[in-house]
């Protein structure tokens, strides 16, 4: 029992010895070791927050340079691009001018070779009646001759036409009505100073040289003085194109729709649809446009209008599609 004792006290004496070692203060020699380890943490520390810094600069000033690159080599394509399409604009505004006197010449040879063919067609039916009369001359004067040749003293055969037998001469035949192409006003009749095609030519031709005043007035001469021409409708047809090329879009509108209803047969139905559609663009009037544009592609398939009507009608609808 006394021995448990002694043990039990050297115990207690042990673990307050250990106790005190623990809980005394420290040498001062460990704890200038751990200040210094600190120092030398934080130095560190600071160091690699500098060098961090450092690093953090040079790549900012990097990512700066390389966007003012980006930023010029911007704006020199921008300003190429401008460049660019000032040309495209130039090239374009050229090639719709060149289009444009291209297209109005070819209608003036159009109309110069509608001209010819309808004064051919006129001239072969003149010779027609032409041959027709002296065939029937002939077989009136074979008829009523003598058996033993010509009447005697050159007297007039019997039957022979009023005219011939006081004038010892058959009638003139062949002579043009007043409506053909070629034909000039009768005698003591001042409906028209020319023939039908100097007037027709000189409007014509005041048309392609720009001398509007002068043609529209010559083409309404010409449709008052030969309503029946051939070559009425189209007089009809230009009187649009002046009013188109001066900017009168109403004036073209009424032009292109009198030959749509007074000249059915006319060669210049396709074309004067295909203006009424583009005047009615002009006025903004773009259902009614839609609808003759459209028009001319059902009706004229195939077709020189029938393309531009086609190329109009992109045109138009291009700007609702974007939206």
């Amino acid at each position: 029992m006394r021995i448990r004792w002694v043990a039990l006290a050297i115990a207690a004496m042990l673990c307050g010895a250990m106790g005190g070692a623990i809980l005394a203060p420290q040498p001062a020699d460990a704890v200038s070791r751990e200040i210094i380890q600190l120092q030398q943490q934080v130095s560190q520390l600071m160091q690699g927050q500098q060098d961090l810094n450092t690093a953090l600069a040079s790549d900012t000033a990097t990512l700066k340079t390389l966007v003012q690159q980006s930023l010029d080599s911007s704006n020199q394509l921008h300003n190429q691009m401008g460049s660019l399409q000032k040309v495209v604009q130039d090239m374009q505004a050229n090639t719709n001018s060149t289009v444009s006197s291209m297209s109005q010449q070819q209608q003036g040879i159009a109309d110069n070779l509608q001209d010819v063919q309808a004064r051919v067609a006129k001239l072969s039916q003149q010779l027609n009646d032409m041959q027709g009369e002296l065939q029937s001359i002939d077989s009136k004067v074979s008829g009523n001759a003598p058996s033993g040749g010509a009447a005697p003293n050159g007297a007039a055969p019997t039957g022979a036409a009023p005219g011939a037998a006081a004038n010892g001469a058959p009638p003139p035949t062949g002579a043009a009505g007043p409506d053909g192409p070629g034909a000039a006003a009768p005698a003591g009749n001042a409906m028209a100073p020319i023939s039908a095609d100097t007037l027709y030519r000189n409007a014509l031709r005041d048309y392609t040289g720009g001398n509007y005043d002068l043609s529209r007035q010559e083409f309404s001469d010409y449709i008052r003085n030969f309503p029946r021409n051939d070559l009425a409708s189209n007089a009809q047809f230009y009187l649009g194109e002046i009013a188109y090329a001066q900017g009168d879009y109403k004036g073209a509108v009424a032009a292109y729709e009198t030959v749509l209803q007074n000249y059915p047969q006319s060669f210049k139905l396709g074309a004067s649809l295909l203006k009424k559609g583009m005047a009615e663009v002009e006025l903004g009037m773009k259902i009614s446009a839609r609808r003759d544009l459209r028009d001319v592609v059902k009706r004229f398939p195939g077709s020189d209008e029938a393309r531009r009507a086609e190329a109009k009608l992109r045109q138009i609808e291009a700007p609702s599609t974007r939206r």
